[in-house]
């Protein structure tokens, strides 16, 4: 018996092993969204590779990202769903591949951008430390401009992306500030028990966020 715990704790302790346990369980967790319903669409495993260098924040912020200018780290509450079904994080966003054209008293945009080997929107989780973790890609249209040239909503993977709109009836703003749009988290660099395409993730956490907690929005412009 201590023989098998020794050979096990040596394995374990091996760069080679670790990294090969790795690649297999994110190869897992790939196989599970199945493959792309169309051969315009990049595999995941593309996409994982060419956001690779935006787990640096820095590089996106050179790339012509920027931080949420409310500097919030979105959870599920927030917009009005169960706690425990996790949360977003802070998004870093490109305003051109959005098309936003204004921000009060929602964003709103004209863009209509769904390519994922060029995602418009990175979000990050807030450490203890206060650096960032990449932990997903987002793409987002808005609905008024989608709907002006299509019958469907975008889809990746054959699964039409979430809608989100707000509620004026409710106190919380379901679509997080924006104007009613479609989009689609792909939590590549975070398993996510919710489902590889979920809008909230329960493994990532808004815990060491020093912004603010809640949606300050007005329903009346």
């Amino acid at each position: 018996m201590k023989r098998i715990l020794l050979v096990l704790t040596v394995l374990l302790s091996c760069p080679g092993f670790a990294a090969a346990q790795t690649t297999s369980s994110w190869s897992a967790y790939f196989a599970s969204a199945g493959e792309p319903a169309s051969p315009m669409e990049p595999d995941l495993a593309a996409v994982r590779t060419v956001t690779e260098r935006f787990r640096d924040v820095n590089v996106a912020l050179a790339e012509g990202y920027i931080r949420d200018p409310n500097n919030l780290c979105e959870t599920a509450e927030m917009m009005g769903e169960p706690a425990e079904r996790g949360v977003m994080g802070i998004h870093f966003f490109r305003p051109d591949l959005l098309g936003i054209t204004g921000a009060a008293p929602h964003v709103s945009g004209t863009g209509t951008h769904t390519d994922f080997s060029r995602p418009a929107i990175l979000i990050y989780e807030p450490q203890a430390d206060g650096s960032l973790v990449l932990v997903a890609v987002e793409n987002l249209v808005f609905k008024k401009a989608w709907d002006a040239l299509h019958t469907e909503p975008p889809s990746f993977y054959g699964l039409p992306y979430d809608l989100m709109a707000d509620d004026p009836a409710t106190e919380v703003d379901e679509a997080h500030l924006f104007e009613p749009h479609y989009d689609r988290h792909v939590w590549i660099y975070r398993e996510n028990p919710n489902g590889l395409f979920a809008k909230f993730n329960p493994n990532a956490t808004c815990r060491y966020h020093t912004g603010p907690a809640s949606h300050n929005h007005s329903h009346n412009p």
